[in-house]
């Protein structure tokens, strides 16, 4: 099998031991202080907006959130601090990196975080991109009728010269911190321990579904499925980088084109 069509890079040996110990440790701290500890804050954002709003006579739906909210009213400082949360989850990625990192071996090139095949990544994720974010655009709609989802409150593009330029830059930190983590970092460590393809798969997905709960039961389904399909192009293709692209692009529609479909269709997206 050529390296082209080879369905995933070549894997290390199984883990025994004080290394199968280890790794168990290592996963559950890196998902702590990444997307666990935030799937975790999301299942009790949902639970506590749930009580409130039954408590109130009220549904899910009447109830908001908000993307990528305003830290400061000085703009100075909202600069910095919104800069500053987008630089540190960088260094938690690169942290990611570093621990996937092994002698002689380039852990970026071995997840396929590289730019060694752009352009066939650029197809790929501009076709994941369509294939995961029509229908989920469609399930937000849905919920939103059904009241199961939360009303998004998405930052008003106006607000400020430096909106976009950072509402593109949270939109690039959720793409990579999400796929290094669920696909190239946890298909590495639980392969190592044992674990199926499938099972992996899974259980990444779920995950994934639980870090969006705060939004709603509807976004814990579509960010499932979603993890299911980019778990699946994961395995075939043995590259992170064209869902990567795809996560980005999906978040820059959800960040950016969200708030202009609000102000054409307020009585749906408002």
């Amino acid at each position: 099998m050529t390296e082209t069509t080879r369905p995933f890079p070549a894997e290390r040996p199984r883990a025994v031991g004080f290394d199968r110990t280890r790794l168990r440790w290592e996963v559950w701290l890196v998902l702590g202080v990444s997307v666990g500890q935030s799937a975790l804050y999301s299942v009790l954002s949902i639970v506590r907006t749930t009580i409130e709003t039954m408590s109130r006579g009220q549904t899910v739906g009447d109830a908001q959130t908000q993307l990528n909210p305003t830290q400061d009213a000085a703009a100075f400082w909202d600069i910095l601090y919104q800069f500053l949360d987008v630089f540190f989850s960088f260094v938690l990625i690169a942290l990611v990196v570093y621990l996937l990192w092994s002698a002689g071996d380039s852990a970026l090139r071995r997840i396929g975080l590289d730019f060694r095949r752009f352009g066939g990544d650029l197809d790929r994720a501009a076709l994941l991109a369509a294939v995961i974010g029509v229908p989920g655009l469609g399930l937000y709609v849905v919920g939103r009728l059904l009241g199961l989802t939360l009303q998004v409150q998405a930052s008003p593009l106006d607000a400020a010269w430096y909106t976009v330029p950072l509402l593109l830059l949270a939109a690039l930190r959720a793409g990579v911190l999400e796929e290094v983590v669920f696909n190239g970092y946890l298909f590495d460590r639980l392969r190592r321990l044992g674990w199926s393809w499938w099972a992996i798969i899974l259980t990444a997905a779920g995950l994934r579904g639980l870090y969006h709960a705060y939004q709603g039961v509807p976004a814990i389904i579509g960010n499932a499925v979603m993890g299911v399909v980019f778990g699946w192009c994961y395995r075939r293709w043995g590259r992170v980088m064209p869902l990567v692209i795809a996560h980005t692009l999906i978040d820059v529609v959800a960040f950016i084109g969200y708030p202009l479909a609000v102000s054409l269709w307020p009585g749906v997206f408002g």
